[in-house]
């Protein structure tokens, strides 16, 4: 090797060096950022107060094939799903991302055992991530002959090393006999009964059949047993219908769900989050529907449950502001509801999220819903709602402190990832 030669492999080698030493820096920068956000929140979650947020209680929607009741309070949905249990005489389908080991989750896994001994056929299923914390003996203290099936937390052999196998089972629904059926964000435990802002919904009539469905095919996709059968007969209703995400197959029909009826808005887009985290063409969709003379609002939590999705989503309040949308506070509680309504006729319950992980990534399922009393009724939430937001004005983000600027472009890059 001559001397030219061992030159140029000294600074490729030197090169080398210092993108290496680059990268480790931006991550030891952005792991003490992390860490940073983590103990100042731990400390704000101490000095929050405690107080109720506004909510009211409303009976059932009739709607096509049936009627559906739309939840804002915990403890009132958790005593209609409760009931539903002590009455089911034939089969119980449980799914729910957390199930805390609290006296709420000592209460369903009660009537779910109370249930099994009448001679009900109980299936479950919970993620297995999202109850890491749950003491194991919560869930071997259910009897023999209660089907339970975890959602791994991760998957064998050479899917492991498939991105679309990595999706978390993000779904919370309730399945009672062909009487009642439940979806939306609610997981099930003490914080979600009276200090959570969330969102689910009650379904009686053509529904149930559909989200029996949805989790038979869930239940039979991941080979638990023992395998069910497919609902004797499902619907052509075309008022409401069922999306599902499912990452295995490649198949997320929620995102395009929000961006086709985004694009049909012409009055309003009024939509509820707790995660905000759009990718470019969500994002393009809410500006150019505001653009064009829509009302376009979304209420966030303004403080979530997960500080570091709370920094990476402020990433594109600049870009939404600009663009004309709206975004709302929601102050002292944790909002965690997955919804919107468009124009006064289409409406969204689920669970998913505006983010990656939601749209892109999780199990996940949503009801669309195109009927004229509900979307009123989800008005009528959004602005009691709204009344407990405080409104992030262009002019207040702009003048926001560098330090902010800066933590935001340390986190940006883990977008992607949220």
């Amino acid at each position: 090797m001559n001397a030219r030669d061992l030159r140029r492999r000294r600074r490729r080698t030197s090169a080398r060096s210092l993108v290496r030493r680059a990268a480790a820096a931006a991550l030891a920068t952005q792991l003490l950022t992390v860490a940073g956000l983590l103990v100042f929140d731990s400390q704000r979650r101490k000095d929050r107060p405690d107080r109720e947020f506004p909510h009211e209680a409303d009976g059932p929607v009739p709607v096509s094939g049936g009627d559906m009741r739309i939840y804002t309070f915990g403890e009132d949905l958790f005593a209609d799903m409760l009931a539903d249990i002590d009455a089911a005489t034939d089969r119980i389908y449980f799914e729910t991302y957390i199930w805390k080991g609290d006296a709420i989750g000592e209460r369903f896994r009660q009537a779910l055992v109370a249930a099994h001994e009448r001679g009900v056929e109980v299936y479950i299923v919970i993620d297995e991530f999202a109850n890491l914390v749950v003491p194991r003996s919560f869930y071997r203290s259910l009897p023999e002959g209660i089907h339970l099936k975890r959602h791994p937390l991760a998957t064998g052999g050479l899917l492991f090393f498939t991105p679309s196998h990595w999706g978390r089972n993000h779904r919370k629904l309730l399945v009672v006999d062909e009487t009642a059926a439940y979806v939306g964000g609610y997981n099930i435990g003490e914080d979600y009964a009276h200090r959570w802002r969330d969102t689910h919904a009650r379904f009686a009539g053509d529904m149930v059949v559909e989200l029996e469905n949805s989790f038979v095919d869930y239940w039979n996709h991941y080979h638990a047993q023992p395998q069910l059968p497919q609902p004797r007969q499902r619907t052509w209703n075309r008022d409401i219908r069922v999306h599902r995400n499912l990452p295995a197959d490649l198949v997320y029909p929620i995102r395009n769900m929000y961006l086709e009826a985004i694009d049909r808005a012409s009055e309003r887009v009024w939509l509820t989050t707790a995660y905000l985290i759009p990718d470019r063409a969500f994002a393009r969709s809410l500006v150019s529907a505001a653009q064009r003379g829509a009302d376009v609002r979304i209420i966030v939590p303004h403080f979530s449950n997960h500080i570091v999705a709370d920094w990476v989503s402020r990433v594109n309040y600049e870009q939404l502001l600009r663009g004309g949308v709206r975004i709302l506070r929601f102050e002292n509680a944790m909002v965690h509801a997955k919804t919107a309504t468009i124009d006064g006729l289409w409406s969204t319950i689920g669970t998913a999220n505006i983010d990656r992980l939601s749209l892109v990534g999780n199990y996940e399922v949503n009801m669309e819903i195109l009927d004229r009393a509900v979307a009123s009724r989800m008005e009528e939430i959004f602005t009691l709602d709204a009344g407990n937001c405080s409104e992030l004005t262009l002019e207040e983000w702009t003048a926001r402190p560098l330090i902010n600027r800066v933590t935001e472009g340390v986190l940006s890059p883990w977008r992607p990832l949220l």
